[in-house]
């Protein structure tokens, strides 16, 4: 009867161990040479400059990064902060861009101002003139943009 036990429990943790599932593991060890990585990034993401009126020597940059960090340059200025930015959901040439400053060094950017403007958050519609170009516009209509920003990285 022991011997009969002993038997149905080792059957019974021998069937366990079969039905374990098997797992295939891709490792740094063990690359699948196949494996294809596919990252999504943000249609904004990118370097973008704009140059000041009256100003021709001092270019303002954006550099919208994939992560949804922002870090803007403007003559002895820069700041950092976070951005979103939400296309149209008919893909047409306008979306959304909500952006706040998280810090920002107080120094004079290229218009010559001088403010502190960390903890700001400010929204724009982003109009596409093409893929090189945008605005940003106060409403949805072409008549209220006040920046063009022109790609200079991808």
């Amino acid at each position: 009867m022991k011997q009969l036990f002993i038997s149905s429990v080792f059957c019974l943790c021998s069937t366990f161990a079969l039905a374990a599932p098997q797992t295939n593991q891709v490792g740094p060890d063990n690359q699948n040479d196949n494996s294809i990585n596919i990252i999504v990034r943000p249609q904004i993401a990118g370097l973008w400059g704009m140059k000041i009126p009256n100003n021709n020597k001092c270019v303002e940059y954006y550099n919208f990064k994939s992560s949804n960090q922002v870090i803007i340059k403007s003559a002895s200025e820069w700041s950092t902060g976070i951005y979103e930015y939400q296309p149209s959901p008919e893909n047409s040439k306008i979306g959304a861009l909500a952006l706040q400053v998280k810090y920002n060094n107080n120094q004079k950017d290229c218009s010559g101002h001088q403010q502190d403007q960390a903890g700001e958050v400010s929204q724009y519609f982003v109009q596409w003139r093409d893929a090189n170009t945008i605005q940003f516009c106060a409403s949805e209509k072409d008549d209220k943009c006040f920046v063009t920003l022109h790609r200079v990285l991808p």
